[in-house]
């Protein structure tokens, strides 16, 4: 009896990502995607992982977190990253490619790789058998509807996203440990107060801060308990002092008063090294927040693990719906890939959608599934979808890749060397991994797309 058909919805980087990878240890596989019978609101063209932005693969340097996943999916012969590389265009150290030439050459490989077959037209009903999801967040509303019977309604809309700070980059001299009223532990929440003059201020620049635009199919209508930062500022002077930065019930210890307004900052991972900064969730541009949010006391040297952002997105509850191979807990066939696990940005979409390709082949061939080590970056991304690398408790909510979901490094560690520990510590589990992994990916990849095989080395 031969291997079962993998049916994956989608033909994003996630979908396309695990499919190939399938296809290529031999496993047949249908992808289903919609265009050009149908096309969501962000989709131009009819060619496979399409991208909005030229530089939608943001950073290459090596010692950063998506640098890091990048060299990582190279190593292992990701289908996204290869085609990436062969339509960079220049853009310093950042990965930018010919958005037209990088999905054609994605369509191209998926049309020639054997055991793959493509099919067009929407999907509005789970087929039978063995099935991916990887519709990523604007997955279209009939087969919605139908991923709510299997996911007991537990897939929704995301619409805000508040920048999270490396911990040891919050100056203490100005912060203080407390929870509202003293409930809790104590130590819960960094509380920044601010007098009346700071609070003005920074709430005169969020109002005249530059904003992204939305696109055309992102209306700019907000969740009230979610508000834009910025967009409570402009509702009134004192509108933040009564949200998200309100003082009351948090004594400043130093001064026995309450402060005019504070800036709470509520720990992002399990071992302490993030804070997020809680009800920040905004649409201003980065440059922006980072200027705008380095003048508030205590963050003149905030290191960015990850900036804030607006949009609509639909992902599942993964750590509580979700086997640790990513399949649905109450129907083990279901698995899911991509945005829809609640990983943020197209190369953690690609690299979801190649742990999945290797749980299917796993579970297919009778095998369990060894996820990466976790100080990868690919570990990195699969203990956020696990929820191992949060705190118990904490919502699920999508992220890139950032140095707050690896694990804390061993001793003490100055804060210049932090990122080139974090990569040499991935490069050396990645190696034991890859090795496990059996055949060499690399190679089976270049040889399915006609490429010359990449050099074997150890990449992190």
């Amino acid at each position: 009896m031969g291997t079962p058909v993998v049916t994956v919805i989608g033909g994003g980087l996630a979908g396309s990502e695990c499919a190939y990878q399938l296809a290529r240890r031999g496993v047949p596989v249908v992808l289903r995607e919609m265009k050009p019978t149908r096309r969501s609101p962000a989709h131009h063209s009819d060619a496979l992982a399409e991208l909005v932005c030229s530089n939608s693969f943001r950073s290459d340097a090596p010692d950063s977190a998506i640098g890091m996943l990048h060299a990582e999916l190279r190593a292992l012969g990701s289908l996204v990253l290869g085609q990436a590389d062969l339509a960079r265009v220049p853009a310093g150290e950042a990965l930018a490619v010919d958005r037209s030439r990088f999905s054609s050459g994605v369509t191209q490989a998926l049309a020639v790789v054997p055991h793959l077959s493509l099919w067009h037209g929407e999907v509005e009903a789970l087929p039978a058998g063995t099935v991916v999801v990887a519709t990523g967040p604007l997955t279209a509303e009939a087969l919605t509807r139908e991923l709510e019977r299997h996911v007991d309604t537990r897939l929704y809309f995301y619409d805000a996203i508040a920048p999270i700070v490396s911990a040891d980059s919050v100056d203490m001299r100005f912060a203080f440990r407390a929870s509202r009223w003293g409930r809790g532990e104590g130590a819960d929440y960094l509380n920044l107060p601010l007098d009346e003059e700071a609070y003005r201020r920074f709430v005169e620049a969020l109002r005249t801060a530059e904003k992204v635009t939305p696109h055309d199919f992102e209306e700019p209508r907000y969740f009230e308990g979610c508000l834009p930062i910025e967009v409570m500022a402009e509702r009134g002077d004192e509108v933040l002092a009564h949200g998200p930065m309100k003082p009351v019930g948090l004594l400043d210890p130093r001064t026995g008063k309450q402060a005019h307004a504070v800036v709470q900052l509520r720990q992002e991972d399990a071992h302490g090294t993030a804070y997020n900064l809680v009800g920040f969730q905004t649409r201003l541009t980065w440059p922006e927040q980072r200027r705008i949010f380095r003048t508030l006391p205590g963050l003149a040297e905030a290191e960015f693990l990850r900036l804030g952002q607006i949009h609509r997105n639909t992902y599942v509850d993964a750590p509580r719906l979700l086997a640790r191979d990513f399949s649905l807990r109450s129907q083990p066939r279901l698995f899911f890939a991509g945005q829809i696990t609640g990983v943020e940005g197209y190369v953690e979409s690609a690299a979801c959608g190649y742990l999945v390709a290797l749980a299917v082949h796993a579970r297919l061939s009778g095998r369990s599934f060894q996820p990466p080590p976790a100080g990868t970056a690919l570990g990195a991304l699969y203990r956020h979808v696990t929820g191992e690398a949060h705190p118990d408790g904490h919502p699920h909510t999508p992220t890139n890749v950032t140095f707050s979901l690896f694990p804390p490094l061993p001793g003490r560690v100055r804060r210049e060397d932090k990122r080139g520990a974090y990569l040499a510590r991935a490069r050396g589990e990645m190696v034991g991994w890859r090795r496990n992994l059996g055949s060499d990916p690399a190679a089976l990849h270049a040889g399915a797309v006609g490429l010359p095989a990449p050099p074997r080395r150890a990449v992190g």
